[in-house]
């Protein structure tokens, strides 16, 4: 397992370079001077070559890529324009919360999306097998922004049972089931698709597994149908599902953007959506770049999991 474990993160290296690479030029790239928009009304020409030559912008890409790399690899992202304060101090603090965010909405989405889709595989062509899977259908449709707007203004406006913005009270609030509370309209929010892409995998693989020989032997041998369900079935079903909970995890993560947006959660997604506006460059650089490594090792953790549960992976 220690070499299968070694073997993947040497592979996910490539991978974290390039898209490095990727992230530097999708921002620099980007129409239009940095050094204008940070000035403002101060942007005269000398003041604008002045603060690309501080920058480094008065380079030519490869060199402002090698100088940014060799900074990130140190563990120096930089130092945002707009906050003047160290890009990784900024998007570590924002992180966890997005983090906190995301973990609750996977949590919810594979919890639900196993449960619904082992039922709709052992009802199949039932009614429960048939209300699932418009659920689904409903839920993988619906925009996530505007599932968000829905709630806040039927469980935050009409009824006022959750709050519709922030991650804790303005006056007195701060604690654990005070971040509890406003964390649930966001994680329902974020959890909905995944939740829709886990129940029809874990459908598919729970049937493909039904039709197998060895469980219509263990029914043979008297064994209950909760056991042949849960532990035949659905642990040779899971197999063929964790790497979908992995790839949801980077979707999750992706999805906290716009999602943040909606419930103003102080997340990297909010984060990103000021520093893109202000075009704060290296700040929006080591967001999105910590977001895709995330990525990269959800789905490495995915495949690690995999690998334990079927040793013939190895």
């Amino acid at each position: 397992m220690t070499a299968t474990i070694a073997k993947r993160l040497l592979a996910a290296i490539p991978v974290l370079f390039g898209l490095s690479i990727i992230v530097f030029l999708m921002i620099a790239l980007i129409p239009g001077d940095p050094a204008t928009a940070i000035l403002g009304s101060y942007a005269t020409p000398e003041n604008v070559a002045r603060l690309n030559a501080s920058l480094g912008l008065d380079k030519s890409l490869p060199q402002q890529y090698l100088a940014w790399i060799s900074g990130v690899l140190s563990g120096d992202f930089g130092r945002s324009y707009a906050l003047n304060r160290p890009v990784i101090d900024i998007v570590l603090e924002r992180f966890s919360a997005t983090l906190l965010l995301a973990g609750a909405s996977l949590l919810l989405a594979t919890v639900f999306g196993l449960l619904a889709g082992i039922v709709s595989a052992v009802r199949q062509f039932g009614f429960a097998d048939k209300a699932i899977t418009l659920a689904v259908l409903v839920g993988i449709s619906v925009p996530s922004f505007w599932l968000g707007l829905l709630l806040i203004l039927f469980f935050a406006v009409k009824i006022k049972l959750f709050p519709a913005s922030g991650m804790v009270a303005i006056y007195g609030g701060g604690g654990p089931l005070d971040i509890l509370h406003h964390l649930v309209l966001p994680a329902i929010t974020l959890a909905l698709v995944a939740t829709g892409v886990i129940a029809r995998l874990t459908r598919t693989a729970m049937l493909e597994v039904l039709r197998q020989d060895y469980i219509r032997t263990a029914r043979a041998k008297g064994l209950t149908e909760r056991r042949v369900i849960f532990r035949h079935a659905f642990m040779a079903a899971l197999v063929s599902v964790i790497p979908v909970i992995g790839i949801q995890a980077g979707f999750v993560l992706g999805g906290a953007v716009y999602v943040e947006t909606v419930f103003q959660w102080p997340g990297i997604g909010a984060m990103l959506v000021n520093a893109i506006s202000q075009r704060d460059i290296l700040l929006v650089q080591g967001g999105v770049l910590v977001v895709a490594a995330s990525y990269v090792l959800f789905n490495l953790l995915a495949d690690v999991c995999q690998t334990l549960l079927d040793p013939r992976l190895k």
